[in-house]
């Protein structure tokens, strides 16, 4: 079996890869299969871009819309969620621009950050001999750490351990009942969410969000 990582060509470097030429690297439905069948992460069809009148707007038609072309397109999201490679390709077959979203609380929590933030302290892990799980970035600036589930539970009480407050820093969790984009999704007119350390075969068993936590919360008070 060929692993994720074989399959989307991005860098290994700190920081935000280039974008992809490749254009069936893009392709979403092949990503969610590989999710799904590789990784046996749960997968969703969700939003997508198209023109209109000359412009990018959000598939659900909404003039103000949060996060377009990176939602779902029903509040019954939840349980269309699939971890079938079967069901994910029948899934995105009438809609194969669809967006490819993660529900989150699942096989993994995220733990999300200001990009600067998140560069400075994935540096830190890695001079620390951290262990890391996949990491992605967002095209609005946000990076996200890929945790064991159970991570948005504690992530309260490990900030207080930290020496942070609720709400004091630019740390956001997603544990269950939420989601995340997942390359190559394209949000807004801005750009697609990358891997900036992608699925591998190495980073298959997650970090806990205790490990990962201290060194986050530190780079977003570096970085206030």
């Amino acid at each position: 079996m060929i692993d994720v990582d074989e399959r989307i060509g991005v860098t290994s470097r700190v920081g935000i890869p280039q974008q992809s030429s490749a254009r069936g690297r893009e392709d979403p439905v092949e990503h969610a299969v590989r999710y799904a069948g590789e990784r046996h992460w749960e997968v969703l069809p969700g939003a997508w871009l198209e023109q209109h009148e000359g412009t990018l707007r959000c598939s659900c038609a909404a003039e103000q819309c949060d996060a377009p072309g990176a939602h779902p397109r029903t509040p019954l999201w939840e349980a269309q969620a699939t971890g079938s490679a079967a069901a994910a390709r029948a899934m995105w077959r009438d809609r194969p621009q669809a967006s490819v979203l993660l529900p989150t609380g699942r096989s993994f929590d995220v733990l999300e950050v200001p990009e600067a933030a998140g560069c400075l302290a994935l540096a830190r892990m890695e001079r620390m001999g951290l262990s890391l799980g996949p990491v992605s970035a967002t095209p609005t600036g946000r990076m996200m750490f890929f945790v064991l589930p159970g991570g948005a539970a504690k992530a309260p009480v490990l900030l207080r351990k930290c020496g942070w407050a609720a709400g004091r820093l630019d740390l956001a969790v997603h544990g269950e009942g939420q989601y995340v984009p997942a390359p190559p999704t394209r949000m807004g007119p801005r750009g697609c969410v990358q891997w900036v350390r992608r699925p591998t075969a190495a980073n298959r068993w997650l970090p806990d969000a205790e490990e990962l936590l201290p060194p986050l919360a530190y780079a977003c008070g570096q970085s206030r």
